[in-house]
């Protein structure tokens, strides 16, 4: 398992959704400027989706990963 942790820099809600082998599935309501720590097995895919007027949408898609031993998703997802 890797630890990670995401912060919703955006001014809305956003959905965390992160997939992985042997069943894994988390599934997390993340607030504006919500700090958001949990554990993953590596290698798992993590998604976050936005709410428009239309329905849900794809913003972000990233790999979970252990190539640091305390993986902050901040900067990839605000990039």
């Amino acid at each position: 398992m890797v630890d990670f942790s995401y912060k919703n820099i955006t001014s809305s809600m956003v959905i965390l959704k992160c997939i992985g082998p042997d069943r894994f599935f988390l599934e997390r309501a993340i607030f504006p400027q919500e700090v958001f720590s949990s554990m993953a097995p590596e290698g798992s895919q993590l998604e976050i989706w936005g709410i428009e007027s239309y329905g849900p949408n794809l913003e972000q898609r990233l790999r979970v990963s252990s190539s640091s031993s305390s993986s902050s998703l901040e900067d990839l997802v605000a990039a």
